[in-house]
């Protein structure tokens, strides 16, 4: 029999994929839980989605230099968007929770660490995880 019609013999092998580096993992998580207060904001504009990208690059470098740091990149690609929103857009996000005087961008906690939330310092309380603003009452919109 000729090996070449034997159909197991010639079945194309589908190379099993690269396993995700911890660091890209990390990395796609920050980059989909900021999209998603982004968007829960109606702020999630190309140009904005496009900070993300950028915070998300210089991240990637900054893991890889400092590779204790990964569990802490939701919490730092939240505040680089939320610092080139400031120069761009304005504050974001605006607390939902205060409901009366000027209103106010919450805040990233911890600043370096993991388990980033966002945070209104006014009213001592804890809003919503990040990647978490759409569950937080009332919306968290850019003014």
């Amino acid at each position: 029999m000729d090996p070449s019609h034997n159909p197991s013999h010639n079945a194309s092998r589908t190379p099993s994929p690269t396993p995700v580096s911890a660091l890209e993992q990390a990395l796609h998580a920050a980059r989909a839980r900021v999209i998603a207060d982004l968007a829960a904001g109606e702020v999630a504009a190309a140009d904005v989605v496009s900070m993300v990208e950028e915070s998300v690059t210089q991240r990637r470098w900054w893991v890889e230099q400092w590779p204790d740091g990964v569990s802490f990149v939701a919490g730092l690609v939240a505040q680089d968007v939320q610092d080139a929103l400031l120069e761009r857009h304005g504050r974001w996000p605006i607390c939902p929770v205060c409901g009366s005087g000027d209103p106010h961008a919450l805040e990233v906690e911890p600043e370096l660490g993991p388990d980033p939330h966002w945070v209104c310092h006014k009213a001592g309380v804890k809003v919503a995880a990040v990647g978490s603003l759409g569950t937080a009452s009332g919306g968290a919109g850019s003014r």
